[in-house]
């Protein structure tokens, strides 16, 4: 008798607007302000580096020109980045993952994926654990992250991205297929304004174009 496979249990936690909500978070003054890491407020070269949910609201974006995301939002503050205050905030959100299990991707200084198929803790349901993952980098680090719970890397950083902020989407093994099916090419991990542009011109607009 074959041993049957067992079912991976990934973990995508994904700050919330990071460096903004870090900012935020250390100044009282820029609470509820739309404001942005990076970029200068004259305008004169250099890029968004994060922008605050407030920004988003006004259409600025991270990796904008600064000049553009001042014409966007003409109150926009504009912050120094600060990033070995980041750093040491990423090592203290890495310790806590640590504590559910050693199997860590990190993408960056805000994101990383968890393998908890195995946990340390033997908790053994990966939304329990990323509930309190959640909850320990609120407690500790008065910040917000969002997750996201699969089978796999791609379906959970794609599930971490649909309740932000502070959201956790789990997609099960039973709904993997139709909500692979269902969605836009442009949110598939890797594929760019670019590329979904070519693929649409192709009539191919979801996962299950791609797949037929």
């Amino acid at each position: 008798m074959t041993p049957t496979k067992k079912i991976r249990k990934i973990i995508h936690i994904d700050m919330d607007a990071f460096y903004a909500s870090v900012e935020q978070r250390d100044h009282p003054e820029y609470r509820g302000k739309p404001i942005v890491v990076g970029g200068s407020p004259e305008g004169r070269g250099g890029v968004v580096a994060a922008a605050s949910y407030e920004a988003r609201k006004f259409g600025v974006r991270s990796a904008m020109s600064s000049k553009k995301a001042q014409q966007l939002c003409k109150h926009l503050i504009f912050v120094y980045p600060r990033f070995e205050v980041y750093k040491e905030v990423s090592q203290h959100i890495r310790s806590i993952f640590h504590r559910y299990t050693d199997l860590i991707e990190p993408l960056s200084l805000d994101e990383a994926f968890l393998d908890v198929t195995e946990d340390k803790q033997q908790i053994g349901s990966a939304i329990e654990i990323a509930k309190l993952i959640r909850q320990e980098i609120k407690d500790e680090l008065n910040l917000t992250a969002s997750a996201g719970v699969s089978v796999n890397k791609f379906a959970a950083k794609v599930a971490s991205d649909m309740n932000k902020p502070d959201g956790l989407t789990f997609i099960g093994p039973s709904k993997l297929e139709s909500f692979m099916g269902k969605l836009p090419v442009e949110k598939f991990f890797g594929v760019g304004k670019v590329t979904a542009e070519k693929m649409k011109k192709l009539n191919l607009h979801t996962g299950a174009d791609l797949k037929s």
